[in-house]
């Protein structure tokens, strides 16, 4: 009688401390007992890095890389996963920490990486594909111009509500800007004052219209696209929103069931049970916040009476059957609860957050209706 000869698979597993110029590195092999060593330090660059993989590649064994998410991006992932290697990216916020651990370098966190890699306690994010990551950064650089329209409106208003000048109405309207053109000011300099601060929103207006023209015209080639126009059957989601979203969320389909996506955007209340004793507070605002504040912004259209809209209708023609009774009962639903927290006496905010939080199941479910173009 023979005897099956088994062939252990051995698997080496490698922390990398990423840093703008370096990159320190430790490695630790499968197998609990054995202790992590360090392997020092090479340089943050394509070179240096393939010639790490090479050496560590000659032992025959398994090799994991990880590494923390940070502002090097995931060209370190894309390179080490072309050399025919695994390689995750980490959420550093989900990092087991020892309370009592007060000292921090490269090296101890690079150790720290490939002990935990090798443990299974670290929790990898999602890696977008270059296409999806440069939309990303054009739906970003969109929310930094809306926040540089937002400060340059309060400098404005500030400097008007400092020269005693106030405007009773709704801002920011033709009605606003002919008021704008005939403020009287005692100093001449403050007409210097007033035409810079509107030449400054007048500027960043610009610049947000031509980033969301941007985003418009590169949505055709775009993978994700169906995604993205499946959403804008939702009431309050647009084109900006629903582009927000996905480049965002990404993959929204690798959430198994509607609360985890709830619990990635921290729309869930923070709980806090200790025996008989149950407390719950407001929402956690872990993950991402671009994204829960689009579907905030959504919840605020579903105050007013269930109806379809001409603009909603437009953007549902083109859309299955499943996808517009996805909507009909998403905004159907959202309405009616929204009149009912708002007679039982609950302040706005809570009522838009409840609403955004059961938005997302309905975004959610959506997503999973849809199937992306072919890259």
């Amino acid at each position: 009688m023979h005897r099956r000869r088994v062939t252990a698979t051995f698997i080496t597993y490698i922390g990398l401390d990423v840093h703008n110029n370096a990159i320190a590195v430790a490695v630790a092999e499968s197998g609990l007992r054995k202790e992590v060593r360090d392997y020092g330090t090479i340089a943050n660059t394509p070179t240096a890095l393939k010639k790490l993989i090479s050496k560590l590649a000659r032992s025959g064994h398994e090799l994991r890389f990880c590494y923390e998410a940070g502002p090097c991006g995931y060209g370190i992932q894309r390179q080490i996963a072309a050399a025919g290697h695994e390689c995750i990216v980490v959420a550093p916020s989900l990092i087991p920490k020892k309370p009592g651990d007060r000292i921090k370098t490269d090296r101890r966190d690079a150790n720290d990486l490939a002990k935990l890699h090798r443990a299974g306690e670290l929790t990898a994010v999602w890696v977008p594909n270059q296409a999806h990551e440069a939309i990303r950064d054009l739906v970003r650089a969109r929310l930094a111009a809306v926040r540089t329209l937002r400060k340059a409106r309060q400098r404005l208003s500030g400097f008007l509500l400092h020269q005693g000048c106030h405007y009773g109405q709704k801002a920011w309207t033709h009605l606003h800007r002919r008021w704008l053109a005939g403020l009287k000011f005692e100093q001449p300099v403050h007409y210097i004052v007033l035409e810079d601060c509107i030449e400054a929103v007048d500027a960043t207006s610009a610049r947000l219209d031509r980033l969301e023209a941007h985003i418009e015209a590169a949505l055709p080639g775009w993978s994700p696209a169906p995604v993205v126009q499946a959403l804008q059957a939702l009431r309050g989601v647009a084109m900006v929103a629903a582009a927000t979203l996905v480049a965002e969320l990404g993959d929204i389909t690798r959430f198994a069931k509607p609360t985890q996506l709830m619990v990635f955007l921290g729309l869930v209340p923070f709980e806090n049970a200790s025996g008989a004793k149950r407390r719950q507070g407001g929402i956690t605002k872990a993950g991402n916040e671009a994204a829960r504040r689009m579907l905030i912004e959504a919840a605020w259209s579903y105050r007013f009476p269930s109806r379809i809209g001409r603009a909603q209708l437009i953007r549902q023609e083109k859309l299955t059957k499943p996808v517009r009774d996805i909507a009909r009962k998403a905004q159907e639903r959202l309405c009616w609860r929204y009149r009912k927290f708002a007679r039982a006496g609950k302040l706005t905010t809570v009522i838009t957050t409840a609403i955004a939080r059961e938005l997302t199941g309905f975004v959610w479910a959506i997503a999973n209706q849809v199937q992306p173009a072919a890259a």
